[in-house]
């Protein structure tokens, strides 16, 4: 460290070990700063991170393996705080948390050929905070007309195992890094490691790996890694919004891991749990991490988040302590899932702050407006359908929902993501389109067109329904 050679480092002994917590006694009259890493001088491949202090002690997340830690066993501080490498040099590579290539391909060049940042950073001051009314367009027909997405915001895609969230992630971060040139952050948080070998294949297939840093902390990391992954993940983005002035794009899969992982390290450390057995300082984690993925007049962080939620309860403590600081949260259903219907969204219970006039325009709105009515309606009618079918119905109610119905089918695409599993070709259909197609299907010009046409199709004109 250039300048800083008068620095005495601190230094200690391993007292304990409880998992992925070692408790360090410190044996100098400095104590190590707080997030400072810690290692050995004879195994530099240890790395503790310090959590918190005591009047002689300090606490350390230990972030590689505890089975090499030992009572006695001497430590020294390091004088820094975790750092990634960042920038244009990791464009298109796989790495850990300590910025180590997992891609089998050539090492990250160290310092001064790759800039490297700390993990850590403050949330940027509100007067440099810059919103707009611009949506970004993803080519997702059901996204793009009931929760359109606003460039730099934060949106949600929640849902239970197996109902699609990472297609659906993969998918968006496909089409909207094709559209533009803008570079994509991907954090793997706790999943599985399958599926981050998919996504690496799949990105590389598609064309767009040379614009995307993916990043894994995965479910076989002790759970010390996968609380840190996310920041690690935030601070590449960061540097692109900062440093570089670009628009950038985060991939969270999962943030809900990322929430679990801090409950394992809460209860480690032996702290008074909260609601649901969560940590007391759930959100407070949450929102640090929330507050750097901002738009400033850099440029615009627009993050996307999958939302893991436990045995498909919605209401559980850490799902809705996520969801209150979204902008858009885009609810997958089983239910429709297991009808064959892609995506599977919720078209009830997903929000999007951006429902206005002054997001939408004129004509969108108007058709987002009579569609929600009818939906509604369709709801109702389909109680009574279930139960003395659909021939017992008013014309006039027959005519409205078998209108809502095709609009419902419209609003599923194949997925350039699923091509090998489904065989369809995946389709990508611009935000005007989309609200033409269905302002057609609404005023009953198509009202002679079977409903099953309509299904899994991109524009009505390339399926020649028009």
């Amino acid at each position: 460290m250039t300048g800083q050679n008068t620095i005495i480092q601190s230094k200690g002994v391993v007292r304990s070990v409880n998992g992925q917590i070692a408790e360090v006694e410190i044996e100098t009259d400095n104590f190590p700063n707080l997030y400072e890493i810690l290692t050995c001088p004879q195994d530099p491949k240890i790395i503790m991170e310090v959590f918190s202090e005591d009047k002689d002690s300090i606490l350390c997340l230990v972030l590689s393996s505890p089975d090499k830690l030992f009572r006695g066993m001497e430590v020294v501080g390091t004088g820094t705080d975790l750092k990634v490498p960042v920038g244009k040099a990791v464009l298109g590579r796989v790495i850990d948390l300590f910025g180590i290539a997992r891609d089998k391909g050539k090492p990250i060049p160290p310092p001064p050929q790759t800039d490297r940042v700390s993990i850590y950073s403050k949330a940027p001051s509100l007067n440099i905070v810059k919103t707009g009314y611009e949506l970004l367009q993803t080519g997702i027909k059901a996204i793009d007309f009931l929760t359109p997405i606003q460039r730099g915001g934060k949106v949600g895609f929640v849902g239970g195992a197996g109902v699609g969230k990472t297609i659906l992630l993969t998918e968006l971060l496909h089409n909207i890094t094709q559209q533009k040139e803008v570079y994509s952050i991907f954090a793997g948080v706790g999943e599985r490691i399958r599926e981050g070998q998919e996504l690496y294949q799949r990105l590389g297939e598609s064309g767009v790996l040379n614009k995307t840093i993916i990043i894994l902390g995965q479910m076989n990391e002790n759970a010390a890694v996968r609380y840190r992954v996310a920041l690690a993940a935030a601070a590449q983005a960061e540097y692109f919004r900062d440093v570089a002035k670009t628009d950038v794009l985060f991939f969270i899969d999962n943030i809900f891991r990322f929430v679990q992982a801090g409950a394992e390290v809460a209860t480690l450390l032996g702290t008074i749990p909260s609601e649901q057995a969560y940590q007391a300082t759930l959100q407070t984690e949450i929102s640090s991490l929330e507050d750097r993925l901002i738009p400033t007049e850099n440029g615009t962080i627009t993050s996307f988040q999958n939302i893991y939620v436990p045995a498909d309860e919605i209401t559980d403590a850490g799902v809705s302590a996520i969801m209150s600081l979204l902008d858009t949260s885009i609810v997958l259903s089983r239910s429709v899932a297991q009808k064959g219907m892609y995506p599977p969204i919720d078209l009830l219970q997903s929000t999007s702050a951006t429902l206005t006039k002054a997001f939408l325009g004129e004509e969108h709105f108007k058709a987002l407006t009579q569609f929600q009515q009818l939906l509604a309606n369709y709801n109702q009618l389909s109680h009574i359908v279930a139960i003395v079918g659909e021939s017992e119905l008013s014309p006039e109610n027959r005519t409205l929902y078998n209108r809502t119905k095709k609009i419902i089918n419209y609003l599923t695409q194949p997925f350039f993501m699923t091509e090998t599993q489904s065989g369809k070709k995946g389709v990508s259909v611009p935000k005007d389109t989309t609200v033409k197609d269905i302002v057609m299907i609404l005023s009953g010009s198509l009202d002679n067109i079977p409903t099953d046409k309509f299904m899994n199709i991109g524009s009505l004109a390339d399926a020649k329904i028009t």
